[in-house]
């Protein structure tokens, strides 16, 4: 089995970041009135800054595959050019379309060589299963280099406009907040953009790199109903319906396609299940934790932090704070995108010194799963 580097990051964020107090100028009022949710929502997630492919007047400027393309293109250059990439494995929540798949149309976009695809479809942890394919693909000696990505296009799926058929509907019957809390919440959690990572079967010859030592992802489902949903509606018993068993009439009068959260089953069960796994795994592989050196939490909200770090404690498996690394609050939750945004910030900004490693964790609340990897600079 060949060892797998990482040898290169990059990124694409696109427009200008956006400030809390001009989300709702560019993702527009739900029935002309400002959210009851947000700024408890804000309050709690501690978002300063995120980006949104849109304009100032909610109008696209990128979509998912071209800003996925920009960040790939980000990992080429003369030394090693793009016609060199092998493997393109591409991970979002959120596609411009359900047919063809994401690295497809981000292929197309890129317009290089045959490359083999694959395109991982889900919430967090999406991100993190392109990248353990790409690891395995050169762990093996299926290829020499791997591309993958994490990128999201939240903002279009946010604007107020795709709830005007479901406010219509509910102002003649009840005198409920205009749409539910568990679509208004996530309206205030979610940003824009792109970021790819470069993996070889050996690592740069000048510069540092970082070799991935293992890959772990699990999921929850068979223990915890959905949590996170879109294109579906949750029934009272825990199950859903999709869709694809609805009529359009329906898609549009109960905003189907929306970004739902059941906030009771995130805050109950995100916690305890991932620290329960990041035990079982440090004992796995019988790691010192005193010699760890950075710990990447993808953190959907700051409100986590405290509640992460509590329960790994509890559970004898501590990681000191100081050696916590995010860059949520400046990002925002970019979703598949967020754990190589901080793998990226953290390796170009000069902080890693050979020898040193690195443990990233990805909960995901769709239906529960956990990823996690293991680093070592070299």
């Amino acid at each position: 089995m060949n060892e797998v580097y990482i040898t290169r990051l990059s990124k694409f964020l696109p427009n200008e970041p956006v400030g809390n107090d001009e989300m709702e100028n560019i993702l527009g009022l739900v029935d002309g009135k400002p959210s009851r949710a947000r700024l408890r929502v804000l309050g709690n997630n501690k978002i300063k800054t995120r980006y949104y492919s849109l304009d100032k007047d909610g109008k696209s400027t990128h979509s998912n595959a071209e800003m996925t393309a920009e960040a790939v293109k980000g990992l080429f250059d003369d030394k090693f050019p793009i016609d060199k990439m092998q493997v393109l494995a591409c991970g979002t929540t959120s596609p411009d379309q359900l047919l063809p798949n994401h690295a497809a149309m981000v292929h197309g976009l890129l317009k290089c060589q045959p490359v083999e695809l694959i395109a991982a479809t889900g919430a967090c942890a999406a991100g993190m299963q392109a990248f353990k394919y790409a690891w395995m693909s050169i762990k093996c000696g299926n290829s020499a280099n791997a591309v993958s990505t994490g990128s999201e296009k939240f903002s279009s799926w946010m604007l107020s406009e795709k709830f005007e058929p479901e406010t219509d509907r509910v102002k003649l019957i009840e005198n409920n907040p205009i749409i539910a809390f568990e679509k208004d919440f996530l309206r205030w959690m979610l940003s824009d953009g792109a970021s790819a990572a470069l993996f070889q079967n050996k690592p740069n010859e000048n510069g540092l790199s970082l070799r991935v030592d293992w890959v772990e992802i699990a999921s929850y489902a068979n223990e915890l109903e959905t949590c996170m949903y879109a294109g579906a509606v949750k029934n009272e018993d825990g199950t859903t319906k999709g869709w694809i068993d609805m009529t359009p009439e329906e898609w549009a009068k109960d905003s189907v396609f929306s970004f739902k959260q059941d906030t009771r089953l995130l805050g109950k069960n995100i916690v305890p299940s991932g620290a329960q796994m990041w035990k079982e795994l440090v004992e796995k592989y019988n790691l010192d934790l005193e010699k760890l050196d950075f710990f990447l939490p993808h953190l959907s909200s700051e409100f986590f932090r405290f509640k992460i770090d509590e329960e790994i404690t509890r559970l004898g498996v501590p990681i000191p704070q100081e050696k916590w690394f995010t860059n949520l609050v400046k990002v925002g939750n970019v979703g598949t995108a967020s754990p190589y945004f901080m793998l990226e910030e953290l390796m170009n900004t000069g902080m890693l010194k050979k020898g040193q490693t690195i443990v990233m964790m990805v909960p995901e609340s769709a239906r529960f799963s956990y990823a996690y990897a293991h680093l070592t600079v070299v």
